[in-house]
């Protein structure tokens, strides 16, 4: 079991919960205790059944994923893109719809389950990728890409904007010419996903060891639309309110 903070919520719900039903049916007398766990625990109940079944904040810790997602940005996260999942557990009740080669995917960290990590997923079981000289290659066909610009955003100097051409839709990466970033070939097992960040030389994605190769059974949702930036460091920015995760 994870101790995040759906599970710290469902714990608190029930020690409420608790309170609630040993004041309601064996105190003649309530506390301000009582009273204020009767006015709670429905509210806490639909803000944990918001989170298990519909949609969850989610905060993008780096910058591997840029230009798509930048580093502070407050993203939203349907939960039950893939699957419906028990609270908690989360054991699958039902299979909703099939995983996208271009989603981008909030899961588990493989190595360290306590950590959600979020990049674009490139890999289908069976499949056979390989990236060489910042060419991504699926199945024995090169994946079509575009120059656009250079990046001009100091957080990351001397980058270009590529557009990439998955099955169905179009989404922006970046390159940097001067680097060269991790490469090779993987054959991607039954029941697992291969993942690649949008930054591609700033990502520690599918091509490593760890995390690797990604299971079903970790993925937490997908991404579907900005909420807000703020790194802390100055006030929240809200210029990408409602802008589609693509």
């Amino acid at each position: 079991m994870i101790f995040d903070f759906q599970t710290i919520l469902f714990f608190i719900i029930l020690f409420l919960s608790l309170i609630w039903v040993v004041g309601r049916f064996f105190l003649k007398k309530k506390s301000s205790l009582i009273e204020l766990s009767e006015a709670l625990v429905p509210i806490l109940l639909l803000i944990f059944l918001l989170r298990s079944f519909i949609f969850e904040p989610f905060r993008i810790p780096s910058g591997s994923m840029m230009p798509t997602l930048e580093k502070g940005d407050f993203i939203i996260v349907r939960k039950y893109a893939y699957d419906l999942r028990l609270p908690v557990t989360g054991k699958s009740l039902k299979t909703t719809n099939e995983p996208q080669r271009g989603d981008v995917v909030v899961f588990l960290f493989p190595c360290d389950p306590s950590i959600k990590y979020i990049k674009r997923l490139v890999g289908l079981p069976g499949d056979e990728i390989s990236y060489n000289n910042k060419e991504l290659t699926i199945n024995g066909t090169k994946v079509k890409s575009k120059y656009q610009s250079v990046f001009k955003d100091p957080k990351q100097y001397g980058s270009h904007v590529y557009e990439e051409t998955f099955d169905e839709g179009n989404h922006s990466l970046l390159l940097i010419p001067s680097r060269r970033g991790r490469e090779g070939s993987f054959s991607v097992p039954d029941g697992q996903y291969f993942f690649m960040g949008d930054n591609r030389d700033n990502s520690k994605d599918s091509r490593y060891e760890c995390p690797g190769f990604v299971s079903r059974d970790l993925f937490v949702g997908r991404a579907t639309r900005i909420w807000f930036n703020w790194d802390f460091s100055s006030f929240p920015e809200w210029k990408r309110i409602g802008d589609k995760i693509e």
